[in-house]
């Protein structure tokens, strides 16, 4: 029965996936029901809505922020609003009071969202996500205020994406900006198999946030010769705060040179686990920013990483050593998964 029980939850995981991409559209007030659509979650099953986003006007809408407000408030059953390849010129955003939002792109190079905002931090995120339990696949997220780069613009802080939910899981997602490209605001988020690209301050925020297997893109040339770039600006504000950022099995690469993180808050937390640094980081490797003279309170350490960039002995003299315990706690999923949410995520 074991081999039996496997063989019905690859069948109906393979059903999933067939019937949010090729079922029949059968609109109502907006919404696909799918009401033999099985979401497959561990050994759980259970039905979720479908909702297709096409421009060229062979879905349910015509654009993203559409769908998403043609979700009901306080939601409680999942819906898969999947996004037909192109470009979508819009600003997107997810009101906390609509979770359990899949945001399914057909790739992370074909299916784009874009904007350009930049008056103010809090204004310029092309995309925004306030609720809890979201899941976003093979979709970019770009401003393109200063990405791609250009003369024409000055630098200015201009976020791509703003995450403050909790439960937050990002698959085969792209992140372009220059300044604050990620604002990885609070909660927490799982980001796996991502590109995250800018130059200053680029991933930044209060997130409590595992980073696996992404490609860390610096575009420390845009900032000119000599100046460093700066990876994550963390938000850590006191020692009793569990949040921090965790960076395992990632790659570190671009143009220029770069630090690995300056502190945004006193506390500031950052890993980098098992990672391959080429030479575009900075041999001193982290900056205390603001914070110089107490450089005791922070936490930004490097273990078991490897590449050109990886030079202990160059760096800054305040690096903290992590024993070999705390940094497998903290570069496990339990360290954002205690209770075991992403288990209750659809595959």
């Amino acid at each position: 029965m074991g081999s039996f029980n496997k063989l019905i939850v690859k069948l109906l995981a393979l059903w999933e996936v067939y019937a949010c991409i090729f079922m029949k559209v059968n609109s109502v007030e907006g919404l696909v029901e799918v009401a033999d659509d099985p979401q497959v979650t561990g050994f759980n099953v259970r039905p979720y809505q479908t909702i297709f986003v096409d421009p060229s006007q062979h879905g349910n809408f015509t654009t993203i922020q559409a769908a998403i407000d043609s979700v009901p408030r306080d939601n409680t059953k999942w819906v898969c609003i999947y996004i037909k390849k192109g470009i979508y010129r819009e600003k997107v955003n997810i009101p906390s009071d609509k979770p359990y939002i899949i945001l399914k792109g057909q790739s992370r190079r074909t299916t784009e969202i874009v904007w350009d905002d930049h008056e103010n931090l809090a204004q310029s995120p092309t995309f925004t996500s306030m609720a809890d339990n979201i899941v976003v696949k093979s979709i970019s997220f770009r401003n393109s205020y200063n990405n791609p780069v250009n003369e024409k613009h000055p630098r200015v802080p201009a976020a791509a994406a703003r995450i403050s939910g909790d439960k937050s899981f990002f698959y085969r997602c792209g992140f372009y900006g220059l300044q604050d490209t990620l604002w990885d605001d609070e909660g927490r988020h799982y980001y796996k198999s991502c590109t995250i690209q800018g130059a200053v301050d680029f991933i930044f925020g209060a997130g409590q946030s595992l980073y696996e297997k992404c490609s860390i893109s610096v575009l420390g040339g845009a900032l000119g010769p000599g100046i460093d770039g700066i990876i994550t600006a963390q938000g850590r504000t006191n020692l009793n705060d569990v949040n921090g950022f965790v960076f395992k099995d990632c790659k570190v690469a671009g143009t220029g040179s770069a630090v690995l993180g300056r502190p945004w808050r006193a506390y500031a937390r950052v890993l980098f686990y098992n990672s391959n640094f080429t030479r575009v980081v900075s041999p001193k490797g982290w900056d205390a920013g603001n914070f110089r003279g107490h450089e005791d309170r922070l936490t930004f350490s490097e273990y078991n990483c490897h590449g050109e960039g990886a030079a202990p002995s160059d760096r800054v003299s305040w690096v903290k050593k992590l024993s070999w315990l705390t940094a497998e706690q903290l570069a496990s999923t339990t360290y954002i998964d205690s209770d075991a949410w992403l288990n209750d995520q659809p595959n």
